[in-house]
């Protein structure tokens, strides 16, 4: 019978305490929150992605590139090989400059861009500055998103809330699908982040959670239309994870995470390399899939 004895020398970890797990310091910021004063600090795999050349001259546009699930993407996609646009906030500026940091410390080129994805104006400015500074956009990752929690339900839910998380979360991602698709070669591909959400909807973000709903069913629905243009569509739900979006936005973070079946959050780093597969040649007969990154959560 085979047996654990070599596994202290395997580089094998058990993931339910791989990363902090809850409970958490108490935290709070103001939105759209920032990485420095987070308690654990999240990893984004600063010290241990290692890229094995899966996007070697990839031209990449990724919005909500500065901190988050963003910075490890463009962090995983540079060290694999891409340069990387992408996107923040003016209020996000010190956390950009570290995504950038990153990108440019792997070798590539970072070209941070200040855009407001509810904005059809900036998002058209984003794709031509890609197109002028790229020539191509090979992959593009629709990862900007806000939620607000409302734990008193859907009358706490202000238009004016309705409308960002809307604007934000589905037209920035249908404006900016649109307008690159004209600049993405066969072989490129679009990459969304939908969530758990999407499927097993917290009542006290609705609002979020519909739009997450909604980006599955786009997800499924363009990767239909785009097939014969030999571009792929794809999208990972995450379950919880650590990022700055999370003190920013829910009034209590102690036993954030706790809910999955792993007993934790995911940390940014281990959601990344679900990205770098999908937009990989490993991924070339994969369309309209959602790869679900849940910590045990069962999802259809």
């Amino acid at each position: 019978m085979p047996t654990n004895d070599n596994a202290s020398n395997s580089n094998m970890q058990d993931p339910t305490s791989k990363h902090p797990q809850p409970d958490f310091p108490a935290q709070d910021q103001e939105h759209p929150g920032w990485t420095g004063p987070m308690d654990p600090p999240p990893d984004h795999g600063e010290t241990s992605y290692q890229g094995s050349g899966l996007l070697v001259n990839r031209k990449a546009v990724l919005t909500g590139g500065d901190s988050g699930i963003g910075r490890a993407v463009a962090l995983a996609f540079a060290r694999e090989g891409a340069d990387v646009l992408f996107t923040y906030l003016p209020e996000e500026k010190d956390d950009a400059a570290e995504t950038a940091r990153l990108v440019s410390e792997a070798g590539r080129t970072a070209v941070p861009v200040v855009c407001d994805v509810r904005e059809e104006e900036q998002c058209q400015a984003l794709v031509d500055r890609a197109a002028a500074d790229f020539g191509r956009i090979d992959v593009l990752v629709n990862n900007a998103a806000y939620q607000m929690s409302q734990p008193d339900g859907i009358g706490a839910i202000t238009t004016e809330q309705f409308d960002r998380v809307v604007k934000t979360n589905l037209y920035g991602m249908f404006w900016l699908s649109k307008m690159a698709v004209p600049h993405i070669p066969r072989g490129g591909s679009i990459l969304n982040t939908t969530s758990v959400q999407a499927y097993q909807p917290s009542p006290h973000l609705l609002d979020y959670a519909t739009t997450k709903g909604a980006i599955v069913t786009f997800t499924h629905g363009l990767a239909k239309m785009l097939a014969k243009d030999g571009i792929r569509v794809n999208a990972v739900a995450p379950g919880p994870v650590w990022t700055p979006l999370i003190p920013a936005t829910l009034p209590d973070t102690k036993e954030f995470g706790k809910q999955a079946p792993l007993g934790r959050p995911a940390q940014p780093a281990e959601i990344a390399p679900a990205y770098v597969f999908l937009a990989s040649e490993h991924a070339s007969f994969v369309t309209g899939e959602i790869l679900n990154a849940t910590g045990g959560t069962p999802l259809p």
